[in-house]
Order: structure tokens, then sequence, then C-alpha cells
């Protein structure tokens, strides 16, 4: 019995390392060559009032477009876009940029979502993808998820997680594909 709970623990703590390993591998991908890069999917989704937006029409503006995957239960989500708001003025003067929340909250949650923007002062748009269709298409495992997209609709930046200070990093990758 020793013999085998030997075993099992040894396994556990190799199990145990290799996920802590990928944990702290990076969890963004930096798409630099912009003719092989990915382009957004034509997916149709909901603004806050109902009406409806493709979102690729939405990265077709000539302007480099954050995608910021978040749901009101999403603490680590909403700390995010708090911050990115805090420098959301200074990246549209700098960088020509402009940030798409993407809230995945599903229809049970959905009615919280727009008391809950309109609380934070958020003037930026906010989309609703109650059944992940856009997050699937993003490959996008989990969330708070970032993509950045340039202003010709290619899938640049991606980013998976929040911990604070992430939106220098991603000011950094903004900064590159603007080519300042």
């Amino acid at each position: 019995m020793k013999k085998v709970f030997g075993v099992f623990l040894i396994s556990f703590i190799a199990l145990a390392a290799q996920v802590e390993t990928n944990e702290t591998s990076s969890n963004s991908a930096v798409l630099s060559d912009s003719t092989n890069a990915a382009t957004l999917p034509s997916i149709s989704l909901k603004d806050m009032d109902g009406n409806t937006i493709n979102v690729k029409d939405m990265a077709d503006s000539g302007k480099i477009t954050i995608f910021s995957f978040w749901a009101t239960w999403c603490g680590p989500c909403k700390k995010e876009l708090k911050n990115i708001n805090e420098l959301l003025e200074d990246w549209e003067s700098d960088y020509n940029v402009k940030l798409v929340a993407v809230c995945t909250d599903d229809s049970r949650n959905a009615p919280k979502v727009k008391p809950y923007v309109n609380g934070q002062g958020w003037e930026f748009p906010v989309i609703m993808d109650p059944n992940q269709e856009f997050q699937r298409a993003m490959n996008a495992p989990n969330i708070p998820f970032t993509v950045v997209v340039d202003g010709q609709g290619k899938v640049r930046y991606t980013h998976l997680g929040y911990v604070e200070g992430d939106e220098y990093e991603l000011e950094k990758k903004i900064k590159a594909i603007a080519g300042k």
C-alpha cells in the first residue's frame, strides 16, 4: 500500500510541476507579420441596446481595435477594463485606438450588464456574446482575453488572463502595431 501511495504521490508531483510550468509560460501571442495574421470572423452580435453589429465591421475602421472579453462575474476582467479605461483617452490620441468590450455573460446575467457599464461610466462600445460564439471563434479558452486588431482587421496580438500592470504591456504592443 505504501508503494502504491508513493507512486501516486510522485505522479501527482510531476503533474503539478507540469501544470505550473504551463501556467507560468506566456499567455500572449504576438503576430508580427500582418500578411499572415488571421482576420476577424464575420459574426453578428448585439450591443447593449439590442442593435445588431458585425464584429468584423468594428475592426475595419482603420483604427487599432482592442477587443476585451469579460463578464460581470469576472473580477480580473472588470479590473482590466477599469485600468484600460483610465489610459484609453491617451491611447486614442497617441495610437488611434478604440476599445470594444465583449461581454460573455449568458442570457440569465445579461440584464446586469447595462447597469454595471453605466455605473462604471464606460463610454466605449459593449457588445454581447451570450453564447460565446465570438469567444470560441477567437480560440479564447477563458476570460479575461484580449485581442488587438490592426487597422486592416488583422489579429496582431492576443493575451489570456490579467494581472495588475498588464495594461502597460498591452500599450507596448499597441505602440508597436501603430509603428511608434
